[in-house]
């Protein structure tokens, strides 16, 4: 059974969404028989790439918010994520920017071979780290660290080979129904907005292997 899930790699509920996802599939019976896939959708894909800037001034040139409102949004959603056993997990203290070739560089991991383990470091560097993923050099630096061949992957980002692939993935959310991120579907019959908790999304990857296997 394949388990889509449609992130942005700067959306804070996308890592936790994943993070739950993880947790329901450590509980489902038929786990070892599930493909989970990660699929690439931007936030912004309008956003000027190779700039960052930090998360409390997007927020407040985006929503109008003052800076106490920012604070305290972005405490409440680093609490969740460490009461989930995500820690550290920074949120108020990071950068956002156009995340276009941090999904490019996912796609050409994903043709290495190196799909899942991609995901997962990049993931790790930004929320664990608050290490930058929005430009050529510092995504060439991760591939390096995860055994991607630098000058490979210098020149898939810099020829956007994989732009349209990841301009696909976005168009075909939005045709499944989903508005934002995360996004799950599982077994191409039921989805999912927003991070579900952990019994939702197993009772999810219930319900459809049951649909799958009925006679």
């Amino acid at each position: 059974m394949k388990v889509q899930i449609w992130a942005d790699v700067i959306c804070p509920w996308c890592g936790i969404g994943r993070h739950r996802l993880k947790a329901a599939l450590e509980r489902f019976e038929h786990a070892d028989e599930v493909e989970v896939v990660h699929r690439s959708f931007q936030l912004d894909p309008g956003a000027p790439a190779g700039v960052a800037r930090p998360v409390a001034e997007m927020l407040t040139a985006k929503y109008g918010m003052d800076p106490a409102q920012v604070a305290a949004m972005n405490a409440r959603v680093e609490e969740l994520a460490h009461a989930e056993g995500l820690k550290p997990y920074i949120v108020a203290d990071n950068v956002v920017g156009s995340t276009a070739l941090a999904h490019e560089f996912l796609a050409h991991a994903t043709a290495q071979g190196m799909h899942t383990r991609a995901w997962d470091h990049v993931l790790t560097a930004y929320w664990g780290e608050a290490r930058p993923v929005f430009t050529v050099d510092a995504l060439v630096s991760l591939g390096e660290e995860i055994g991607l061949d630098p000058a490979g992957t210098r020149e898939a980002l810099t020829d956007r080979r994989h732009r349209s692939e990841v301009e696909r993935e976005a168009a075909r959310a939005r045709a499944l129904g989903a508005t934002g991120v995360p996004f799950t579907v599982v077994g191409d019959r039921y989805g999912l907005a927003g991070a579900q908790d952990p019994e939702t999304v197993l009772d999810v990857l219930r319900r459809a292997w049951d649909d799958a296997h009925r006679p």
